[in-house]
């Protein structure tokens, strides 16, 4: 449970694709204008990490080292493939709204990453749920930006008009690249904060500590926390 705890903490918080470990820039810039665009791709995304994890871990023990990573992007290859087929059939303007950001998914770094680095030397189990809170954390960090550039650009939210006014700057290029580094840069203040205040905590809890109990158990206690 700790494991699986961690897992679901790295890829929404601590390793968010996106916001801390920066990958994906190519849909996280061209496809925030929406909120709908984001959750479409996020969801995308998050099939294709969550298949191509456990198929990799599956076959982890059998494809040669040499040749991973071409193998890697063979598996990968083959279920963007697949989706690309069901959106087409299934969901044609979702289809069209991704356009050639779809099918760019093969190279999308925070698959190959997860792959190489976390499913070809993992179970099943945590491969499967690596890729489905990565995904999480991918789908939320397009989602709110896109939410964002769609409320000020458009003066909408989620294809729905709020109000009449709009800045273009927001639905421009430029705005993109600005909404992406004020959100890196939020992020990194929470996280910051939370990293100070979670300090703060453990040295009031390490002073109380001092109070009732001896240097032997301070020091076994310390040992226990690192």
């Amino acid at each position: 449970m700790k494991n699986i705890k961690k897992i679901a903490l790295d890829g929404v918080v601590t390793s968010n694709p996106v916001l801390k470990l920066v990958l994906g820039t190519c849909p996280t810039l061209a496809l925030t204008t929406l909120a709908m665009n984001g959750i479409g791709m996020g969801l995308a995304v998050t099939f294709v990490l969550i298949c191509s994890n456990v198929l990799v871990s599956l076959l982890r023990k059998v494809i040669p080292s040499q040749v991973r990573i071409p193998a890697f992007i063979l598996i990968i290859a083959t279920f963007v493939t697949i989706l690309r087929l069901l959106l087409d059939k299934l969901l044609p303007d979702l289809y069209a709204s991704l356009g050639l950001y779809l099918p760019l998914i093969v190279v999308n770094c925070i698959i190959l990453a997860r792959a190489e680095g976390f499913a070809s030397k993992n179970p099943i189990l945590y491969s499967a749920l690596d890729g489905l809170f990565m995904g999480i954390g991918f789908t939320f960090a397009l989602t709110l930006m896109g939410a964002f550039r769609e409320l000020l650009g458009a003066g909408a939210i989620f294809g729905v008009i709020l109000w009449d006014f709009k800045i273009e700057f927001f639905s421009s290029s430029a705005g993109a690249f600005f909404t992406f580094g004020l959100f890196i840069a939020v992020f990194s203040l929470m996280e910051s904060l939370i990293a100070k205040k979670k300090k703060i905590n453990d040295y009031a809890k390490l002073c109380k500590l001092k109070e009732s109990a001896s240097v032997e158990e301070i020091n076994a206690k310390l040992k226990g926390d690192k």
